[in-house]
């Protein structure tokens, strides 16, 4: 049985570590190179670096920020945000990164997920899902992408793929894209509750259980982990966990409320089985 993931992740806003509440109220958690310094001390397992204004302001990511960060960690790297074309996908590999994040990209044109996924293999490549629940009668459909079966008697929610930081709605249903993106040829899911994102109170379980039950590729859950146990929830394979392969989580470690060995300590405490850290927590 593969060990479960933790990966704190780095909201980047102009070349600084950021954190907000369901994308908003942002405030500064310091210089990337040194936050992912930190992390790697820590033991994480990996660590994920998002450029989270580069595709609502239409351009490319902060290149020399990721490749200081490169030089500074020995753990994964997955880089995301402004990603529009396999060559930005090169640029951000021959940059230091490990895997590539692609979102709005890839809702703008999903044969970049296959193009890329021949060129560059799937083991680098992780798209991001951005999702927000809405009642099915407010949920405006995507010609593009139609429901490809009928609502169950009884569903009134469903979880809506958003794009540009959250910023846009695109009607499209989160767990048919995540289907059809690891078809394309995703190796990852990077899946974010903007319900929950920066709450502290708990995965989406739901959402999380329902795409990782969809799909054979690892889903990473992200969005409202506040507590080891809430990523231990998002983690547990049993009928009410989120059947997550990998929990990504900010909050908690941005403002050393704990630190990554303290939560794998707990996880494997509470039965999650994580790759422990060899130095003291």
């Amino acid at each position: 049985m593969l060990t479960k993931r933790i990966i704190p992740c780095l909201d980047v806003d102009r070349g600084r570590v950021v954190k907000g509440v369901r994308y908003v109220d942002h405030v500064d958690a310091g210089d990337p190179v040194e936050v992912a310094r930190m992390y790697d001390e820590q033991e994480a397992d990996e660590i994920t670096f998002l450029d989270i204004t580069a595709s609502h302001e239409r351009r490319r990511i902060i290149f020399d920020v990721v490749s200081r960060t490169a030089e500074t960690v020995f753990m994964p790297l997955t880089v995301g945000g402004g990603v529009r074309s396999l060559q930005d996908v090169r640029d951000l590999l021959n940059a230091g990164a490990d895997k590539v994040s692609i979102m709005t990209a890839a809702v703008e044109n999903p044969d970049l997920v296959s193009e890329c996924a021949v060129k560059i293999g799937s083991a680098n490549l992780v798209i991001a899902i951005d999702a927000r629940r809405v009642p099915r009668s407010e949920a405006k459909p995507n010609a593009a992408f139609p429901r490809s079966e009928p609502q169950a008697s009884g569903e009134v929610m469903r979880w809506e793929v958003c794009t540009h930081g959250g910023r846009r709605p695109t009607g499209i249903d989160a767990v048919e894209w995540a289907q059809r993106m690891a078809a394309n040829g995703a190796g990852e899911i990077l899946l974010t509750s903007m319900d929950k994102d920066g709450t502290r109170s708990g995965y989406d379980l739901a959402l999380v259980r329902a795409v990782a039950d969809a799909v054979s590729i690892p889903v990473i859950a992200s969005g409202g982990g506040g507590s080891a146990e809430d990523l231990a929830s998002a983690l547990d394979d049993g009928p009410t966990g989120g059947h997550a392969q990998a929990a990504l989580a900010a909050s908690i470690f941005h403002f050393h409320e704990t630190t990554v060995g303290e939560v794998k300590k707990r996880l494997h405490e509470l039965g999650i089985r994580v790759r422990m850290p060899t130095r003291a927590a």
